[in-house]
């Protein structure tokens, strides 16, 4: 039998129950069911939709613990994480990343995130990277030192669907905002995606 005190997340007790929790993301729904998940997991819960909300909230109270949305209108999720572990170098940092920016995930790693997730992830599945950043799983804060970057090919190729889905896959409009002709776009959409 669980103590109550410590809510149950997966059948498991929540070793995070009673932590502070600051949920940062410029989407309004994920941003809510986020810190509707976790406040019922037993964390106490403040959420921000930028990185202004963010910082004005965490220097009122540092969080324990934070979610980083690494793409946000105005200054990113990157520079959201420098500056909160610049205000509480212990606190862990979970960076949320959607499809694209897998290779800025990594940067965010090497500046001291404890772990990311692709979009959209749950709640368990942050505790979960939160509790394998504590050495209970596989780390992955451990980013090994021969860590290849992405082709440019491939990284072209995750600009234009990050572009792409920015637009709601309207190609005229993802074509006029990368700057090239709509059938060119089209010609590189219909290539595999290169490894």
């Amino acid at each position: 039998m669980t103590n109550p005190a410590q809510p149950v997340t997966n059948g498991e007790p929540n070793p995070f129950a009673g932590c502070s929790l600051l949920v940062v993301d410029d989407n309004e729904i994920l941003r809510e069911r986020m810190a509707r998940a976790m406040a019922s997991r037993g964390l106490r819960v403040r959420a921000a939709a930028n990185y202004d909300e963010a910082l004005e909230l965490a220097r009122a109270q540092t969080p324990d613990l934070a979610v980083v949305d690494l793409r946000m209108p105005g200054p990113s999720g990157l520079e959201l994480l420098r500056d909160l572990l610049q205000l509480r170098s212990d606190m862990k940092v979970v960076v949320l990343t959607g499809f694209g920016s897998i290779a800025t995930a990594v940067e965010a790693m090497r500046l001291g995130a404890a772990n990311y997730l692709p979009k959209p992830a749950d709640a368990d599945e942050v505790l979960a990277a939160f509790k394998a950043e504590h050495g209970e799983g596989a780390s992955a804060s451990q980013m090994p030192d021969d860590y290849q970057a992405p082709s440019l090919a491939r990284a072209e190729w995750e600009h234009i669907q990050r572009v792409l889905a920015d637009c709601g896959n309207n190609i005229s409009e993802a074509a006029r905002r990368l700057g090239i002709h709509r059938r060119s776009l089209q010609r590189k959409l219909h290539k595999l995606a290169p490894d």
